[in-house]
This record gives C-alpha cells, sequence and structure tokens, in this order.
C-alpha cells in the first residue's frame, strides 16, 4: 500500500528512511510549538487553544502535501507571518485576532485561486529580484528584534530602546540559549533549536528562574475557543484589503523561495531548473493555508528546516505522515511547550531572523536603485513595527528611484499597478 501511495522505489527510497527522515524533520520544526502559541497569545488569543490550532494546522497541512504532492516537506505556521498576525494587524492596527484570521482566510483563499487561474506566476515575474530580497531580509530582522524583546534584551528606554541590565537571570540565560543555538547550528545538530530551547528552560527551573510546570502531559487542549472565530465586519475597509495584499505579497514569495530551496536539495528540479509538480506542491500549501484559518492559526507554510529530513533521505510525502503523527502525539504535551518563557523562546527568533537575512549577502548596494529599496525595506520594517508598511515603502521607493534615475525601462508594468495599491492604502489608513 506504502509503495502504490508513495512510490518509493521510484524515489529510491524505503520505509525505514522515510521514518527516520520524518522524525529529524520534525524535531528540527518542534520550536514552532511553543514559539506560535507565544507570538500569537500576544492577541489575546487563548494560549491552549492556539497550541491546539498550531498542532492541528501543522498535523493537515503536512498531511495535504503529503497526500496531494508527494513531497517529504512538513508545515505549519510560518515566522513572519503569524509576526505580521500579532504586530501588525493586531497590535499596530489595533484589529481583533478575529479579524486578523478572516484576513488569514481570505488570503488563503486569493492563494488558491491564483494557483488555479495561473495568475501566481505573473506576480513572480513581475516582482524584482531586488525586492524578493528585501522580504525575506526585513522579516529576519524584525523577527529577530521581537525575540531580543521577548527575551529581555532590548527593552524601553527614554531613547526608545536600550539594553536590558544583562547581569539580571532571565537575560544572562536568554543570553546563553543563543549561543547554544548557535553552536549547536554550526555543529549541524539535528533539533538545535528545540534542543536549545527546552535546555535553557530547564536550566531556568534548576536554579529557580521560572517554576517548573504542574505536569507535562494531559488531555489534548480544546480548538473550540479559536476554531471558526472569524470576524468579517471590516474585511472589506481599504486597510483591510491592503493588509491582505501585504500577507499575499510574503505568502507567495515565502512559498516559492522555501519551495525552490527545498526541491533542489531533494533533486526535485527538471532540466529547465523548474520544480516537478509545482502546481500541486503550491495548491496543497493554500489549502492548508485556509485550514489553518478556520482552525484557529496563523497562515502554515511549507517549512525550511523540511532540509534536514531530506538530508537524510526523505523523498516522498511518507516522510509527511510520520512528520505529521508526531504532531499528533504533541497534543498532549500542551501543558509543557505553553509554559516555556520568553528568555527560552527569544533566542529561537533572534537565530532565525539571523538566518532569514542570508539574502542582504546578494544585493547589490553599489547600484543605489537595487540596494536603497532594501535598505528601506529593512529599516522602516523594524521602526514602523509593521512588515505592511516596510513592504509597502519599499516597493514604492524601487519604483520611484528608478524613475528619478530614468531607469523607468527596468520596472515591470505590474510593478506600477502594486505601488499605487499601496498608496491608496495608505491614504485611507
Amino acid at each position: 500500500m506504502l509503495e502504490k501511495l508513495f512510490k518509493l522505489k521510484e524515489n529510491k527510497t524505503n520505509v525505514k528512511t522515510e521514518i527516520l527522515a520524518g522524525i529529524t524533520t520534525f524535531v528540527t520544526m518542534a520550536y514552532i510549538l511553543a514559539v506560535n502559541p507565544t507570538i500569537l497569545g500576544q492577541t489575546k488569543m487563548p494560549i491552549n487553544a492556539v497550541f491546539a490550532a498550531t498542532a492541528l494546522a501543522s498535523l493537515i497541512g503536512t498531511v495535504i502535501m503529503a497526500l496531494v504532492a508527494n513531497y517529504p516537506f512538513g508545515m505549519a505556521p510560518g515566522m513572519g507571518l503569524n509576526a505580521f498576525f500579532t504586530y501588525t494587524i493586531c497590535l499596530k492596527f489595533h484589529y481583533s485576532w478575529q479579524t486578523a484570521l478572516a484576513a488569514s482566510f481570505i488570503e488563503g483563499i486569493i492563494f488558491l485561486l491564483l494557483n488555479v487561474f495561473k495568475i501566481r506566476q505573473i506576480i513572480i515575474d513581475s516582482v524584482p529580484q531586488t525586492l524578493k530580497y528585501a522580504i525575506s531580509i526585513g522579516i529576519g530582522f524584525f523577527i529577530a528584534f521581537i525575540g531580543l524583546q521577548d527575551a529581555g534584551i532590548i527593552v524601553d528606554s527614554a531613547t526608545l530602546t536600550g539594553l536590558a541590565n544583562v547581569t539580571t537571570p532571565k537575560v544572562l540565560l536568554a543570553l546563553l540559549g543563543l549561543m547554544l543555538i548557535a553552536v549547536l547550528y554550526q555543529k549541524k545538530v539535528k533539533g538545535s533549536f528545540l534542543i536549545g530551547m527546552v535546555a535553557i528552560y530547564i536550566v531556568g527551573m534548576i536554579f529557580g528562574v521560572t517554576p517548573a510546570p504542574g505536569k507535562i502531559v494531559s488531555a489534548p487542549p480544546s480548538v473550540g475557543p479559536v476554531f471558526l472565530q472569524f470576524d468579517f465586519s471590516n474585511i472589506f475597509s481599504l486597510k483591510i484589503l491592503g493588509i491582505i495584499f501585504s500577507m499575499l505579497c510574503i505568502d507567495i514569495f515565502d512559498s516559492v523561495g522555501t519551495l525552490i530551496g527545498l526541491a533542489s536539495k531533494a533533486g526535485y528540479l527538471d532540466e529547465k531548473g523548474n520544480v516537478k509538480n509545482s502546481d500541486k506542491v503550491l495548491t496543497a500549501d493554500a489549502v492548508g493555508s485556509t485550514i489553518g484559518a478556520c482552525l484557529g492559526t496563523s497562515t502554515p507554510v511549507a517549512y525550511v528546516e523540511s532540509a534536514s529530513g531530506i538530508a537524510e533521505g526523505g523523498r516522498t510525502g511518507l516522510t509527511g505522515i510520520v512528520i505529521a503523527v508526531l504532531f499528533a502525539i504533541s497534543l498532549v504535551f500542551a501543558p509543557f511547550f505553553t509554559s516555556i518563557p520568553g528568555y527560552a523562546t527569544g533566542p529561537v527568533l533572534i537565530f532565525l531572523g539571523a538566518i532569514m537575512i542570508e539574502p542582504i549577502t546578494k544585493v547589490n548596494f553599489s547600484d543605489i536603485t537595487e540596494g536603497f529599496p532594501v535598505f528601506i525595506t529593512l529599516i522602516l520594517t523594524l521602526l514602523t513595527y509593521s512588515i505592511t508598511d516596510g513592504l509597502a515603502l519599499g516597493f514604492l521607493s524601487y519604483v520611484l528611484i528608478k524613475l528619478a534615475a530614468g531607469k523607468r525601462k527596468e520596472i515591470p508594468v505590474p510593478m506600477y499597478v502594486i505601488s499605487i495599491l499601496f498608496v491608496l492604502m495608505f491614504i485611507f489608513q
């Protein structure tokens, strides 16, 4: 049955290899079970319900990816999209988390339709590579900034932000956790994020910095408090439409970038360098995104950590099924994951941010018409505390500086449309 369903021999793999690959990928991405509830919990969403939604969305999304595309990709709420959900939609623009879930649901539906009608590729091709880099770079710095705050390393001060007292136990533990994760990652230890996070949490409990949780396992928490909790009352305002558009841009380029990287590592690129079955993969991704919103979490995406399982030999959807089973088992560990404090989860965000800014080495800063929009995206994402604002102003600056430099032919026509949409968003914001 497994051979017929996943074509193991055709993909030069076997059941034992796929199981090992699934376990490896799960261990490398399981940190999301603690980090996602921590981030979304700041919107006043019930943390236990968000934990359940995170595990279930990851489980279901991964199963869809496995059965529809037969790819060894794990899915879970995306870092960057959950930050957008919390810090832009809810905390900056003061919308309720129910409205944010509705926006995520609409974005998932649009993403699915773009795949069905082949419009997705037009959007991808119309955005210059520099701006695609800028999206990842801006989100990377933003996530790192959030991690520094969650860890207590950066605090409010007379100059807006400042360094905390680094001699306090929680800050020392956070810095130790960051160094531990960095060392483990450099040594290519599988599950370096999870190991570092849990190790620092345990050290904190040993030294009395954080009390131990009352229990480690329990019956799975109910997803009921966040399930289908949509508020569509504001969904057709221009501000929300701008938010959905920004979310869509992040989702599209995150998905495509991750897909190409993982497919290349797994040997799933054809002779022209295109991803085999890309439509199925992106359709599975879009369906998973929509289901995630229904369950009560931010948009799930294919996880780049799936590369660890691919490196162990995972080549088919059977790897994904193993990942999904482990997410199901994790549901009984809600008391443990939801009690992990900020000084343990913060270092994960900081290091993830460092990884996400890697494309900055590919930006030609010697050409001001290329480098300046990246700088604008980065600095204004940080200083406005909004991925939407940083993305919008980065796109606008690209068009304006190209026009001013007499390089009109380098601006794809759809970029004018995108820029006009962002201008309208600011006018009605």
